[in-house]
């Protein structure tokens, strides 16, 4: 599915005016009236960002924010309202809300909202990518590859590394220029990177 705004909201003339709204500008929407309904349609495999009303009947809005971090669904959260306050913006915030907007919608700052929510949502896509790439080079390495990245990473020298793992310093040098050639890196730096990456 490509990216799209999933719209959370148990008032229809809300949904229809988003929809409306969304559509004009390019945005591919998907409704739901509750938060129970959109948890039971919910695809991990969902790309986009999410407007979620916090006022709804049984779930409301805050819940169902939790229960998505709960589920370690990546999609940036919009919470609306139309009886916002103190308590419940801090805690959608701390729930790493992209925005919290009260309603009526000043429509600018919804567009600038889901912009920066969907490029939130790239940026972790790229990160997610980025680290199965990593975890898929890492499975290319013998395991005493492995061992001497992980000496090296540690910050001992190649005479270190030879004696802990009684192996010749050249050895050491074999195993290490393998090891990020298979790694795709050009320094002690990167490999540091990736080691904390993948941590």
């Amino acid at each position: 599915m490509d990216d799209a705004v999933f719209i959370v909201d148990d008032d229809a003339s809300v949904r229809d005016a988003l929809g409306l709204l969304l559509g004009l500008r390019g945005y591919r929407t998907v409704f739901f009236a509750d938060a129970p309904s959109f948890l039971a349609a919910f695809d991990p495999a969902w790309r986009g960002c999410l407007l979620v009303d916090i006022r709804m009947p049984g779930m409301d809005g805050l819940a169902l924010q939790r229960r998505l971090r709960e589920m370690a669904c990546s999609m940036p959260v919009i919470v609306i309202t139309g009886h916002g306050d103190v308590a419940s913006t801090r805690e959608a915030f701390r729930a790493d809300a992209v925005d919290f907007l009260e309603k009526p919608l000043d429509e600018d700052r919804l567009i600038q909202a889901i912009g920066e929510a969907l490029a939130r949502q790239a940026s972790r896509r790229g990160d997610e990518e980025r680290r199965a790439q990593l975890a898929a080079q890492l499975e290319e390495l013998t395991p005493r590859e492995r061992e001497v990245m992980d000496l090296v990473v540690a910050g001992r020298h190649n005479r270190d590394i030879a004696r802990e793992l009684g192996i010749s310093v050249r050895t050491v040098e074999v195993h290490k220029a393998r090891m990020m050639t298979k790694l795709k890196v050009d320094g002690i730096p990167q490999l540091v990177r990736i080691s904390l990456g993948l941590r």
